[in-house]
This record gives C-alpha cells, sequence and structure tokens, in this order.
C-alpha cells in the first residue's frame, strides 16, 4: 500500500473537526498541549473550513442583520443593548479578528505552506482552496477594520507582532491570490492529490473552487466601485474571463456531516436552537423581526417576509419592534413579535443542512451591479436579467411556493426598488440592486448588508436606533487582546473611529 492509499484510506474527518493544528502565530504564544504535534492538509483543510463557516453563519451573520436594521429584541429581554446603544469599543466583536487570526488563518497558512517531507502527495489542490478561502476572510477583515496584519502575519513564532499593512494594499494583493488560484485549481499538476470529502464545501471539484475564486473576486472589484479605478476592475474582470470558469452556479456551502447533537448542528441552526428538542435557544427568543423590515415586506407585497419570520405565538401577526432599550411592555415581548422564520431555520431538516457561505442572490445582483456601471458587457437588458434572476433565486432558496412564478409576480409590481428601474440613472439601479440585497441575504451572509450601506448608503431610509446617536457605525475596533500583543503596531483609534473613520473603498 503506497502513502497516497495510506492517506486516503485514513478516517480522520470527524476527529479532525474537534481539533486544530498546533501551530502558533502572533496571536499564540504558546502551544495547545491538546492539539496534536503535526497534521497535513488532509486533516488541517476541513477544520479551517468549519471555522470559517462557523464564524460567518453566526456572529458575522448576526452582526450585519443588526446593523443593517433588520432584527431588533423584545421588550422582555434586555440582551444587545450595545446594538440600539451603537456601544462599539474594543470588545465589541472581538472574536471576528481574534478567530480569524487565531484558528482560521494559522490553518489556511499552514496548508499553503505545507510541504510532504515524503516528495510522494503533491497538495497543490488543497493550497488553491486555501487562498480562496484566505482570500474569503481578508476581504471582511479590511472591510470590516481597514488596515489589518497581512505580509508579516501567519509566521507563527517568526513574528509574533506584525505590521500593518495598507487595507488598499491588502485588497489588491487578495485580488491577485485569488487570480492565482483560480488558474491553480483548473490547471492542477498531474499528481496532484483530490481532496475528496476531506474538503467540506465543494467535495474536491476544483473547477467549483475556481467558480469561487472568481465570484469572491467580482465582489471585491464591484466594492472598489467608488476608487476611480475603472480601468483596474475592467482588466482584472477580463482575467475572471480569460480563465473561462466563470461564476458561482450554486450556493456555496458548508457540509461536513451536521447532525442533531451538541456541537454539530448547522451554525446558524445551533445559534437559535437547542440540540435535540430543537428548543428555543435564548437567542431563539430574544431576537425578532424590527418594524421597519416587516412594514417594508409588508408594503411591497413581498411574499418572502412569512419565510423570513415567523408570526408572533400570540395572535400569528407579522409585528416587529425598533432598535431601542425603552419598549413598552405591553405588546412588544418575544411573544407579541415576529421571530426569525421558516425559510432561514427550516423546522425538520435545519439542524443537518448544509450551511451557505455564499449564494446565488448576491452573486447575481454582483452582476447586475456590474453590468449596469460597464465593469461586463451586456448593457441595461443583461442587468435587468441578472436583477430579477437574483429575486427568482432568492423566493427559491427561502422556500416560498410557486417561486419562480410568485418572483415575477412580486418584480412586475411598478414598485420603486422592486421593478428593474427604467430610468437610465446609475444611482437608481443601483438602489434597487443593494434594497433587493439586502432582502435577499437578511439570516445569510448578512455581514454584506452592513458593507453595501457604507458603501452605497442603500437602502435609503435606514432607520438608526433610538439611542444610537445618529450616526451607523462604519467599522470595528481592533480587540483588546491585539492591543495588548502588538501594541507597537496598531494603529491609533479612539472611540469616534468606528464612525468617522470608512474604508478606503468608501
Amino acid at each position: 500500500m503506497n502513502t497516497k492509499t495510506i492517506i486516503k484510506s485514513c478516517v480522520v474527518l470527524l476527529v479532525t473537526a474537534l481539533t486544530t493544528v498546533s501551530c502558533s502565530d502572533y496571536l499564540d504564544v504558546n502551544d495547545n498541549p491538546n492539539s496534536p504535534a503535526s497534521s497535513t492538509p488532509f486533516q488541517t483543510l476541513p477544520v479551517a473550513q468549519r471555522d470559517l463557516t462557523a464564524l460567518n453563519a453566526r456572529e458575522m451573520t448576526y452582526l450585519g442583520n443588526f446593523i443593517s436594521y433588520n432584527w431588533a429584541t423584545p421588550s422582555n429581554w434586555s440582551a444587545n443593548q450595545d446594538f440600539s446603544r451603537y456601544t462599539i469599543n474594543s470588545s465589541f466583536y472581538s472574536n471576528i479578528f481574534e478567530t480569524s487570526y487565531a484558528t482560521i488563518f494559522k490553518n489556511l497558512t499552514y496548508v499553503q505552506n505545507y510541504t510532504d517531507k515524503t516528495g510522494v502527495v503533491d497538495y497543490s489542490a488543497y493550497k488553491a482552496i486555501a487562498s480562496v478561502l484566505k482570500g474569503f476572510q481578508y476581504q471582511y477583515l479590511v472591510d470590516l477594520y481597514g488596515d489589518v496584519p497581512y505580509t508579516e502575519a501567519n509566521l507563527r513564532s517568526g513574528n509574533i507582532t506584525p505590521k500593518y499593512d495598507d487595507a488598499q494594499t491588502i485588497y489588491k494583493a487578495v485580488i491577485a491570490d485569488l487570480t492565482s488560484a483560480a488558474e491553480l485549481a483548473l490547471d492542477l499538476p498531474d499528481n496532484a492529490e483530490s481532496p475528496g470529502k476531506q474538503d467540506i464545501i465543494n467535495k474536491g471539484d476544483m473547477t467549483k473552487w475556481a467558480k469561487f475564486a472568481n465570484s469572491v473576486k467580482l465582489r471585491m472589484l464591484v466594492r472598489l466601485s467608488n476608487t476611480n479605478q475603472d480601468a483596474y476592475i475592467k482588466a482584472q474582470i477580463a482575467l475572471i474571463d480569460a480563465n473561462g470558469a466563470g461564476y458561482i452556479t450554486a450556493d456555496v456551502a458548508t457540509q461536513p456531516g451536521y447532525s442533531d447533537n451538541a456541537d454539530k448542528q448547522n451554525p446558524f441552526y445551533g445559534y437559535f436552537r437547542k440540540p435535540s428538542t430543537n428548543a428555543e435557544q435564548d437567542r431563539g427568543d430574544y431576537t425578532v423581526a424590527t418594524d421597519y423590515v416587516v412594514n417594508y415586506l409588508s408594503g411591497t407585497n413581498d411574499p418572502r417576509l412569512n419565510r423570513l419570520y415567523a408570526g408572533a405565538k400570540t395572535g400569528g401577526a407579522f409585528k416587529g419592534a425598533p432598535q431601542t432599550t425603552t419598549l413598552p411592555g405591553v405588546g412588544f415581548t418575544s411573544n407579541d413579535l415576529a421571530k426569525i422564520g421558516p425559510g432561514l431555520i427550516v423546522p425538520t431538516t435545519g439542524m443537518t443542512a448544509a450551511q451557505t457561505i455564499m449564494s446565488m442572490p448576491e452573486i447575481l445582483l454582483l452582476q447586475a451591479e456590474a453590468i449596469a456601471r460597464g465593469y461586463i458587457a451586456g448593457g441595461d437588458a443583461a442587468a435587468k436579467t441578472k436583477y430579477e434572476q437574483a429575486i427568482t433565486a432568492s423566493f427559491t432558496r427561502l422556500g416560498v411556493p410557486t417561486a419562480a412564478t410568485a418572483a415575477v409576480t412580486y418584480y412586475s409590481q411598478a414598485l420603486p426598488n422592486v421593478a428593474w428601474p427604467t430610468t437610465g440613472n446609475l444611482s437608481a439601479k443601483v438602489q434597487a440592486i443593494i434594497t433587493q440585497k439586502w432582502v435577499a441575504l437578511n439570516g445569510t451572509s448578512s455581514i454584506e448588508l452592513w458593507i453595501e450601506k457604507t458603501r452605497t448608503g442603500f437602502p435609503a431610509g435606514l432607520p438608526q436606533p433610538a439611542e444610537g446617536g445618529g450616526i451607523r457605525p462604519v467599522r470595528l475596533l481592533y480587540p483588546g487582546s491585539e492591543n495588548s500583543r502588538n501594541s507597537l503596531n496598531v494603529p491609533k483609534q479612539t472611540a469616534q473611529t468606528a464612525f468617522t473613520s470608512n474604508p478606503f473603498w468608501k
């Protein structure tokens, strides 16, 4: 039996889903004695994929839905007051930064740098996958924090106090890495080892990884639309066209074998429901719809309302609450308000469902905007087609009955930001696209909604929390742990930085 056969025959996924490799970096001063002394990409890749998925499905989606005013808190709970008051400080959602470096980047970098000492196994496919996922997460760190460690990061004990690199420089470096990753995925060495089932996202299908790389890259290029770099954006899209893979044609989703057991449920489902009994977690009880999102969906005759939200336990009404810490006690308790609905927390299969990390509605809306801006050929008719396809895809993935027909009925209404604008005004088209993204990504990749609101100003008229000071935050602050460990390199911030320091692409 040769080395490759031995590696393929190892049944390690369930074991490694509970471990990480013992690779210290600048957030890891000491080795973890509970981690194995060594690992291979075969063992390490699914751990990185699992951790990236959980962070994006839970904390980042929860944060995005509150900052974009989709979710609120009922009067019988005192949770989530930081959202209503916009208390953005060094401890607010600090695990987004910390988890990215301490586990996700640590393991992805290990995969990228790994060399098989026997010379038998070629891990190029693993390396391409790691590059795509690393780019996916670095994009969010730059969007949410600005300058972050990049060139000197993830060096383990080689540098535990890395410098912070310029945000725009990182963006372009990541875009270049995604280009290279797509090319490698499509042209692997003949002896490259296939990850197979150890790739818990695409099961070793490298064409799908090239499509995913192209899709993340398009997201980043559209993000640069306000930076007067149209020539660069078009040149990069030409490179996407050149590799021939195109963009994703189905949701990108993670499936390690989620089950209805403690710590093994689908991460979004498990954030709101308990294993075995499937009773509400406390978070499931204190997370409700805002009055604004319910009124908006009702006012546009949108059948996604009763998929995104569930009618109140008392009376079944679709009622929301404002984001405030001073709600009255009558009529605004968790039993009186609409909670997260069956299109997001699927009652019978949600605990075992694959967890989406990039959806078809998003990539179709990104293409619609890129076409409308002239980055992709096709003109207004092609942009309109992508826009309507995105709405249909949203109806389908949320389980709206007779989704295709219902979607046509919906977007055929002569309503602003529902029907495709007949005017040639670019701003009107972008407003419609981002407003539809605000609906379609509610509960899925919802951090995009906050970031897109910062970039475009849409949806227009989105309320502010009553105690929020009237200014929506535009970024997160570096965590206190980073200020302690890497104080000489962390950029200086004040309490107002989260509200005044716009991303470079704004």
